[in-house]
Parts: C-alpha cells; sequence; structure tokens
C-alpha cells in the first residue's frame, strides 16, 4: 500500500512553503502536487516514505503555529 498526505492551507505562502522544501524531504515527504482554491486555500500531496516522520512534521509545523490547516493522512485501496 501507498501511503499519502493531503494538506490544507487556509493561509499560504509560496515562498515559505518552497524554502521548506529540504525539511518536508527530511520528514520523508515527496511533493506530488499542489492546488489553490478560488478562495485562495491551498492543497498539498505527498507522497509518504516513512509516516512516524510525516506525522512528527505535522505536529512540529502545527505546533509552530504555520502548519497546515488540516491534513489527512490515507493509504491506497
Amino acid at each position: 500500500m501507498t501511503t499519502q498526505l493531503l494538506l490544507r492551507y487556509d493561509s499560504f505562502d509560496r515562498d515559505a512553503h518552497d524554502a521548506h522544501a529540504e525539511d518536508r524531504a527530511n520528514a520523508g515527504l515527496t511533493q506530488l502536487q499542489l492546488w489553490r482554491e478560488a478562495s485562495g486555500a491551498h492543497w498539498a500531496l505527498f507522497d509518504v516514505n516513512d509516516a512516524d516522520r510525516a506525522k512528527a512534521w505535522v505536529e512540529k509545523e502545527s505546533g509552530l503555529g504555520h502548519g497546515p490547516s488540516a491534513h489527512h493522512m490515507l493509504e491506497t485501496a
């Protein structure tokens, strides 16, 4: 099974997002897709190499106040 992480950002800064690419890679995440809603919210889809490290990254980012507004860990069926 493949695990993916879907993140929703109500507020999104593309430069900050790009600057943290190495941190996400170190957490076992590979960005697959980025979408923008008409409302300005952004969704990002990541392939997950290590679910525990990915969950820890989401918790850390949320704790720092600049994490996603919602996140969903998904597995292919």
